[in-house]
């Protein structure tokens, strides 16, 4: 099954009681008397690619941290795709078509690009708690080498992961995200550390990938998260300080003071 041939079930789901995939009303996070994010209101459509700057502090990973259920909000309300999630545990918003990626790489280095894939494919499978190999005619085995060549690392499919380098690992993470059909995932921070090479790999897969499944990208670097976004929300002490377009936000004096003055970029 192709990954275009996937889009079917998912704008199905999708299309239920809400048109857009996450909505935040009024959350906040407190750590005793710290708020990490105070009042977030935030509203992502179906497909929608989004990218969530700001300077470190800012509140953006605790944000995601809330999002995905790693992090129960203080106060505030979460809907996915039109339904309440605020208190569910992450693997329950997994189960409705949420995905992460993360600041560390939490991949198998001793297992080849290939396994590595599979294995993410067959965790969201029925399959899953099957301890027989694979056969040859293993669905998922196609499915797992489309979205390899999907993140473009078919020529090193039978790698091992200990093996690739720095930016090569970060793509294997987008494919490992890309299991199981997901309706929005969240980035954070894919290009750092990544030469410029590397980020423009970055840029072109994430572009490159279905209209159906969005996604909100968490970003230092500037120049890449506004060649892959189509609106940007900017943070600053946990709060949201201004949403617009990809140009909007470029051109915007208070964050070129603000964002750009400190150094980021």
């Amino acid at each position: 099954m192709s990954l275009t041939e996937q889009t079917g079930a998912a704008e199905r789901l999708g299309s239920v009681s809400s048109g857009n995939a996450l909505e935040l009303r009024g959350v906040t996070k407190m750590f005793g008397a710290l708020a990490a994010i105070r009042d977030i209101t935030l509203t992502v459509g179906s497909g929608e690619r989004r990218a969530v700057l700001g300077s470190n502090g800012a509140g953006k990973t605790t944000l995601f941290n809330c999002v995905t259920g790693d992090f129960l909000p203080t106060s505030g309300t979460i809907r996915l795709f039109g339904e309440d999630v605020t208190r569910f545990p992450a693997h329950e918003r997994i189960r409705r078509g949420l995905r992460r990626t993360y600041q560390i790489s939490l991949l198998f280095n001793g297992l080849t690009v290939a396994d590595n894939v599979y294995l993410a494919c067959r965790g969201v499978s029925r399959g899953r708690f099957s301890f027989l190999r694979p056969r040859e005619n293993d669905t998922l085995l196609g499915r797992a080498d489309e979205l390899i060549e999907a993140v473009h690392l078919a020529p090193w499919c039978d790698t091992s992961v200990a093996n690739l380098s720095y930016g090569q690992q970060r793509q294997l993470e987008i494919a490992l995200a890309l299991a199981g059909a997901p309706r929005i995932i969240l980035f954070d921070e894919p290009a750092a550390g990544l030469s410029p090479t590397e980020r423009a790999e970055l840029v072109s897969i994430l572009n490159g990938l279905p209209g159906h499944i969005g996604y909100i990208i968490i970003e230092h670097d500037m120049d890449v998260a506004l060649r892959v976004a189509e609106s940007v929300t900017m943070m600053h002490n946990g709060m949201i300080f201004k949403e617009g377009t990809p140009e909007e936000i470029e051109n915007d004096q208070e964050v070129q003071e603000l964002y750009l003055g400190d150094g980021h970029g």
